[in-house]
């Protein structure tokens, strides 16, 4: 999960010893591969997010609910840590998107009881708005396989849910949100404007627009310049603008996505590559205008799916080179 600028394993320590694997970026991950697997073709993609998705299905409970941490190699499970407890949790709703994405691309019945069972916690228990945004998305793969009207009605819930929970134009990440919410995570008009396409609501596009607009926009269009700014919350941007300019296919949003991605390479306050293109190695963000040279797995994924658009026509090439990388890593340890 964590790492430092030499590719070394940082203990999660954030509130105390956490674990050393997390479904949280697993699920994320999985993601990531399977969409990579669907544009390229490459079976590679695909075990490794067989792969990812096994450790997932290990952290689910038979109520559907899911632990986040294994403690150590062996798979002893964190039970009861305060980033790794079962509840509506981001893990809770990652963990079932990623399954979600697994039963539309795979087509293989280990996931359908899984998924079953996460979905059901889901539409049965409150989540704040930026973790039922992460469920929408679960919700529209499942709609895009032809589960209605169940799943249809459940989307409009939810999406209802995400609208109404603003303050004047912004939606909020949490009802109780009192000061101007943090783009970590902030996925929420992206959401809503896929969902209105899928359902027919063009009111619930308007209320992405208008959010974006009082949001996130002003954001971009400064180069982030927040004291802390991680790569969660500028990906979160880049697929909001993304999402809006499939919606509406306004070039202003295009421009604004693009604006959002060139801070991987430099349009931010520390005028430096947070993206490592020449190691491939995303870093963990701008501290106080400085670059962190920490590196861990939500920076590179979540990169990784800010810039899909340019990483997906080389990721064969990508993935020659690490295969070379860990052959020599192989033969360093047996010699």
């Amino acid at each position: 999960m964590y790492a430092n600028d030499q590719d070394r394993a940082l203990a999660a320590r954030e509130r105390g010893f956490e674990g050393v694997a997390c479904v949280d970026d697993a699920a994320r991950a999985a993601v990531l591969f399977l969409d990579l697997w669907r544009d390229t073709g490459d079976r590679r993609l695909r075990d490794w997010a067989t792969g990812l998705l096994d450790f997932v299905l290990h952290l689910q409970r038979d109520d559907g609910r899911f632990y986040n941490f294994i403690r150590d190699w062996d798979g002893t499970v964190n039970t009861d840590g305060p980033t790794s407890y079962p509840g509506s949790t981001f893990w809770q709703a990652r963990a079932v998107r990623a399954l979600a994405k697994a039963h539309l691309a795979l087509r293989d019945d280990r996931y359908a009881v899984p998924l079953a069972r996460g979905f059901a916690f889901a539409t049965e228990h409150p989540a704040p708005p930026d973790v039922r945004a992460i469920q929408v998305l679960g919700a529209l793969d499942l709609l895009r396989m032809g589960l209605t009207p169940v799943v249809r009605e459940t989307l409009e819930r939810w999406c209802d849910e995400i609208a109404e929970c603003r303050t004047g134009d912004v939606l909020l990440n949490s009802p109780d949100e009192r000061s101007t919410p943090h783009l970590w995570g902030h996925v929420q008009e992206g959401a809503l404007a896929e969902a209105a396409v899928v359902l027919d609501r063009p009111e619930l596009l308007e209320v992405a627009r208008r959010s974006a607009a009082a949001l996130i926009t002003p954001q971009i269009e400064a180069g982030f310049p927040e004291a802390l700014v991680q790569p969660y919350g500028v990906a979160a941007a880049v697929y909001v603008m993304d999402r809006l300019y499939q919606a509406t296919n306004e070039a202003a949003y295009a421009k604004w996505r693009d604006h959002a991605r060139a801070w991987f390479d430099g349009r931010n306050s520390a005028e430096r590559p947070v993206y490592d293109r020449e190691n491939g190695r995303v870093h963990d963000g701008i501290d106080d205008g400085r670059l962190n040279p920490h590196s861990g797995a939500e920076s590179n994924i979540v990169g990784a799916q800010a810039l899909f658009h340019d990483i997906a026509p080389r990721v064969g090439t990508m993935l020659d080179a690490v295969n070379d990388r860990l052959d020599e890593v192989v033969e360093v340890r047996a010699a």
